[in-house]
């Protein structure tokens, strides 16, 4: 990704656990510019309500990967709430994936370094794929994105409210209300990049928002800006699906 000058670029809040695995230069992360950076050729980030920084020379290549909450269980072998906050190297968090940043380097094409990648990720889904998370969480936790209210989840599953933000929070490492925060907030982004001359007054709509204020307020809170100034910075570098497949 070519972002034409030395800047940072933000990591947006997602319900997906993140793995990054940088070439040419190693990643240098903080939460906040004004935090102490972190610098590493492998990066493991889990649920969180804030942007990351991630700083860098105008360039950056790798590969990152997107994992579900079930996915992390299954390919990981650990609930995504041992993850929630942290910004981490994958030797301190999953010994499986520790050698594969040094491995990568050692590969010249693009479709050999998605092979390595692929295959191990084959070899800890047959490790952990018997993990998952109990089903009325997951049951829980798709209704909330859907925009649900907690209340009425927990009547779903058969749970107390209070039950139910134990379980959540046991599962992702936030409680109910902070994991819909974060899912409509990652709704609102998908809008954007799908349309990103819609009006922002629709994207609220469709996204949960009571309006368009409210938008722009948890847009300000979770991604450090409007939906507008990142429309402006940093969607340019949005790669394209096509794109990414193209580069691995």
């Amino acid at each position: 990704m070519d972002f034409g000058a030395p800047g940072v670029h933000r990591g947006l809040p997602d319900t997906t656990i993140t793995v990054v695995l940088p070439l040419d230069t190693p990643l240098s992360v903080s939460w906040g510019s004004g935090e102490e950076r972190r610098t590493t050729w492998s990066s493991l980030s889990g649920l969180h309500t804030e942007p990351a920084a991630i700083h860098h020379d105008g360039h950056q290549a790798g590969i990152q990967l997107a994992l579900t909450l079930a996915g992390a269980r299954a390919v990981l072998g650990l609930p995504a709430a041992e993850l929630a906050g942290a910004l981490t190297d994958l030797d301190e968090a999953v010994p499986g994936l520790a050698s594969v940043p040094e491995r990568l380097h050692d590969l010249d094409q693009w479709s050999d370094r998605v092979a390595l990648v692929d295959r191990t990720l084959a070899d800890l889904l047959a490790r952990h794929g018997d993990a998952r998370p109990r089903a009325e969480v997951g049951h829980a936790l798709a209704a909330l994105t859907r925009g649900a209210r907690v209340e009425e989840v927990a009547d779903e599953v058969g749970y107390s409210r209070r039950r139910l933000t134990e379980l959540v929070r046991a599962e992702c490492g936030v409680p109910p209300k902070a994991y819909q925060r974060i899912a409509r907030f990652r709704a609102s982004r998908d809008r954007l990049v799908a349309d990103p001359a819609a009006p922002l007054a629709d994207v609220a709509a469709d996204s949960g928002y009571s309006d368009h204020a409210h938008l722009t307020r948890e847009w300000a809170a979770l991604a450090g800006c409007t939906p507008t100034a990142w429309l402006r910075e940093e969607f340019p570098f949005v790669q394209a699906p096509e794109a990414a497949d193209a580069e691995g």
